[in-house]
């Protein structure tokens, strides 16, 4: 063990700190590689063991059991489906935790992440909640992000390391914080890009192909900056006028999107959960207001 540590004080006094990397799904693959690539020694585990053999033919070391996993560095950076993943792992060698710093990239809710951020630290360890923004393909460009929170002396320590894996984009000490900005964006990236395959699916009813269809939806896609920009100050103020748009005008146009789909004989089930949430605004006396008067009503709600 002495000789281990021993390289592994080289390693980062040469700015090339080692690291344990735990679940080797597209994500942590990636991950490995990245950190391999930039010269950091790097010990895998996965419950499936084979999912490390191309890893350890690039210069990755397996670890056999997930003790040796977390024995082999003082950074672990977890990518797991979610956090329960990470109690099934760790919870029976929970001894095991003592100094180290897990870096939870694992996907879960605000609050779930904030109790597993305390039970962490009650096993004599430090964790660092980390919310990736890139697919597999992102990882090892720095154009790409991850929001983290947790201790900030955490994140000041592993700051260059974990931006070997995209840029950093720090949020602060509450360790539920980077968690909950992933969602958000989640929120916004399958409830779009759902609403785009329901598009291409009425197209595809009327003759229309993915690729004739593309120009157009990516044009829809890129003016949605824009309005968010226009809307956000009126958002913060609480104002909703309807100068630009109302809610009324807004219902009239979904109540169309709703039957050309079904006059198209596709499933009309996402705009008309969308017509209902319109119908709910103006029933609450929002028709002469912006539509996003609805913020109220998802408030409300």
């Amino acid at each position: 063990m002495g000789d281990k540590r021993d390289k592994q004080t080289i390693a980062a006094v040469g700015g090339r700190q080692p690291v344990t990397v735990i679940g080797l799904g597209p994500m942590g693959q990636a991950m490995v590689r990245a950190f391999l690539a930039a010269g950091h020694p790097v010990t895998v585990w996965n419950r499936t063991a084979s999912k490390a053999d191309a890893l350890v033919a690039e210069g990755a070391e397996r670890a056999v059991t997930i003790e040796a996993a977390l024995a082999a560095n003082e950074l672990v950076v977890l990518s797991l489906t979610d956090y329960d993943a990470m109690y099934t792992i760790l919870e029976p060698v929970a001894a095991a935790l003592s100094g180290r710093v897990l870096v939870n990239l694992s996907s879960d809710t605000p609050d779930r992440v904030r109790t597993a951020a305390a039970w962490v630290e009650q096993h004599g360890a430090r964790h660092l909640t980390g919310g990736v923004q890139s697919p597999p393909s992102g990882i090892g460009s720095p154009e790409m992000s991850t929001f983290y929170s947790g201790p900030a002396d955490v994140f000041e320590a592993h700051r260059h390391t974990l931006g070997v894996l995209t840029g950093t984009d720090y949020r602060g000490a509450d360790p539920g914080r980077a968690a909950l900005l992933y969602q958000l964006q989640m929120d916004i990236f399958w409830t779009s890009m759902t609403a785009a395959l329901h598009a291409l699916a009425v197209a595809r009813a009327n003759g229309i192909s993915a690729a004739e269809f593309l120009p157009h939806a990516a044009a829809t896609a890129a003016s949605v900056p824009d309005f968010l920009a226009f809307y956000a100050p009126r958002l913060d103020a609480g104002e909703h006028v309807g100068d630009v748009d109302n809610l009324a005008m807004g219902l009239a146009s979904v109540e169309h999107v709703v039957h050309t789909t079904r006059r198209s004989g596709v499933d009309a089930a996402l705009p008309s959960a969308v017509l209902e949430i319109f119908r709910r605004g103006v029933e609450a006396g929002h028709g002469k207001d912006s539509f996003t008067s609805l913020s109220e009503v998802f408030r409300a709600g």
